[in-house]
């Protein structure tokens, strides 16, 4: 049985923080030991230039970044470990998804939407200062993890709808350029570590580059406590009650303590354990873990060019995968050496143009109009609730049609998964 895959990156647009660690670097440290798992971790300096646009700011984030993975633990000879712009099959992939991703799909992500309603609320152009990078963002960000066919992508939350898209995105090329054995892409479940998938900052808001209040992994021990002791608190007293509810100076603790460590620190909460003595706790709790890391990151950073050794002898690991990938990817899509014969036979490729869902409208006994959805072999994909007008079930086709619809509320056809209900509603905007 082959070992399942993991993948995850960090976007090279700043110094690591404890979010980074506890929410990615160190589960994939974790992960990366386990005999039954092949790990792939990467810069994402394309990603980052979304963003950034201070060359030096972008070098300086990937050396700190790769010498922070290192310094936790990952073993390069064990994993693939690489630099997302060192693998020029990605950026390519990226082009062949475009090509089958609707842009109603875009137009939902949620980083570009937050974008636009910003605009709007400060009075601005719905697109103003809008890059087309960041409305491409969850493309580019599929095709990292397409690329090798993850099985396991280990997110935050705010990612989980980057990796629905990515399985739409998957189920669409296969759909459309179907093998005769398997499938080009595997379709990638999501990770979550309950627990630490988003660690609160100095403000009680999600720790994050943008809002200037995170607290650096590698700092070093006067830093570190400097920086905890400016976690915001509310103004009870010591002796008061205090509750851990809401709380980010526990939330952090939390990440980084034993369950009997954290139930002692939330019994200390209750007996009114004054915020100096539960920030220094804190810091004791983090200093302990991450300050024998320190001087192999402090070593690292030293000599950038070992770590541009290990980065590029990883780009040719992974190299090795995506080249042979992407030979296949580009003869599935045609663009192919002009004296090989083709894959498909004509009578093959009509049916698969002719094989297309189709939605039917009709009126029950009970008076309701009702809308379902078939495939090109008559199976039943999706069936709507009743509607006392025809216009109505006519809206509904509509927005079906556009990719702007919302399942919920209907009913799936026997056996039926949503992704394959999305793979038909594309393959009708493809038609169009």
């Amino acid at each position: 049985m082959s070992p399942v895959r993991f993948l995850t990156g960090i976007t090279t647009s700043g110094t690591p923080h404890l979010g980074n660690y506890v929410g990615s670097i160190r589960p994939s440290v974790r992960a990366s030991q386990r005999a039954d798992v092949e790990s792939f971790y990467f810069l994402a300096d394309y990603h980052a230039l979304i963003k950034i646009d201070e060359p030096s700011r972008i070098q300086r984030s990937t050396l700190e970044i790769a010498a922070s993975w290192l310094a936790a633990g990952l073993n390069p000879d064990k994993v693939t470990f690489y630099r997302q712009s060192d693998i020029p099959e990605i950026p390519e992939l990226t082009w062949l998804l475009t090509c089958v991703t609707g842009k109603g799909l875009l137009n939902r992500a949620h980083a570009y939407k937050a974008a636009v309603d910003k605009n709007l609320a400060a009075g601005a152009q719905a697109e103003t200062d809008i890059n087309t990078g960041l409305f491409m963002y969850p493309v580019l960000m599929g095709a990292d993890i397409l690329m090798f066919n993850a099985h396991k992508v280990p997110v935050g939350r705010d990612q989980v709808q980057h990796l629905e898209m990515t399985r739409d995105m998957a189920a669409s090329f296969n759909h459309r350029y179907p093998r005769q054995q398997g499938e080009h892409f595997v379709l990638p479940e999501v990770v979550i570590e309950e627990s630490v998938a988003t660690l609160p900052g100095l403000d009680g808001r999600k720790m994050s580059k943008s809002y200037d209040n995170t607290i650096a992994l590698f700092a070093d021990s006067a830093a570190l406590k400097k920086l905890i002791n400016g976690i915001k608190t509310d103004a009870r007293a010591p002796g008061e009650t205090k509750a851990v509810q809401g709380s980010a100076l526990y939330q952090i603790y939390q990440a980084f303590a034993s369950d009997d460590e954290s139930a002692a620190l939330r019994q200390a909460y209750a007996d009114g354990i004054s915020w100096a003595d539960a920030k220094h706790i804190l810091f004791e709790r983090v200093d302990r873990e991450i300050a024998p890391m320190r001087a192999t990151y402090q070593a690292l950073m030293a000599d950038p060019a070992k770590v541009e050794a290990i980065l590029r002898a990883g780009a040719a690991k992974a190299r090795a995968l995506s080249k042979p990938f992407m030979a296949q990817l580009r003869d599935a899509v045609g663009l192919r050496d002009l004296r090989s014969g083709t894959t498909m036979g004509a009578q093959a490729a009509k049916t698969a143009k002719t094989a297309l869902a189709s939605f039917k409208q009709y009126r029950e006994k009970n008076g309701k109009f009702y809308v379902k959805l078939v495939d090109g072999q008559g199976k039943l994909l999706l069936l709507s609730a009743g509607f006392d007008r025809p216009k109505d079930a006519g809206n509904l086709v509509k927005t079906l049609q556009s990719g702007s619809a919302d399942l919920t509320g209907l009913s799936l056809g026997d056996g039926v998964t949503p992704d394959q209900v999305q793979v038909a509603l594309q393959s009708l905007q493809d038609a169009d």
